[in-house]
């Protein structure tokens, strides 16, 4: 059986070089926590999740603290209740990932991410941004459903598929207590 391009690009990411990786992973952690990049480090990735080299697209890298999430500790004027520190975060790293690309670049929408690796401080993300006003955008048929207005804002509003994952949407069942909405359910879905 003959196998194309991509299926061998994503055999050499299962088992990355951890050398290269490790090099790599010590840049990322200099630049800053949004970087702009020309192409996907993983390219079948990409564009399995609907990346397509044109105008319009765009690749940004983010990087994320890893870790427990801890608020400071109040040193007074707080009841015993509102004392604590620990922080039971509900989100994935990738829509938490997601989010934060979505308030920085305003001006486009989040199609998709996957990670490219993460260390013992941070975990490294790209996120692929589509600019609905582009005509190149608009024009095609494959993704100018993006264009739309109800798919504004797509990250912050729990939309895309790492967010879906997170809020509990993947499986159905009839015992399923997060639809409509966590809300409607009095918060007890996840």
């Amino acid at each position: 059986m003959v196998k194309g391009l991509y299926s061998y690009i994503k055999q050499a990411w299962k088992k990355p070089d951890a050398a290269l990786l490790r090099e790599r992973m010590i840049e990322w952690r200099k630049s800053p926590v949004f970087t702009k990049v020309d192409k996907p480090l993983r390219l079948d990735k990409a564009r399995a999740l609907g990346y397509k080299d044109k105008i319009g697209f765009v690749i940004i890298r983010v990087r994320i603290k890893r870790g427990g999430h801890k608020r400071p500790r109040p040193n007074k004027g707080r009841r015993s209740k509102r004392l604590h520190t620990r922080k039971n975060l509900r989100m994935n790293y990738k829509w938490i990932a997601e989010q934060r690309a979505s308030k920085k670049f305003t001006n486009l929408e989040v199609l998709n991410s996957y990670q490219i690796g993460k260390d013992g401080m941070s975990y490294f993300y790209e996120v692929i941004l589509v600019d609905p006003q582009r005509p190149e955008i608009k024009n095609d048929k494959k993704i100018n459903w993006i264009a739309k207005p109800e798919n504004k804002k797509r990250a912050i509003r729990g939309l895309t598929s790492s967010a879906k994952k997170s809020r509990g949407l993947r499986n159905k069942s009839r015992q399923l207590k997060v639809r409509p909405s966590l809300r409607a359910n009095k918060r007890r879905g996840k």
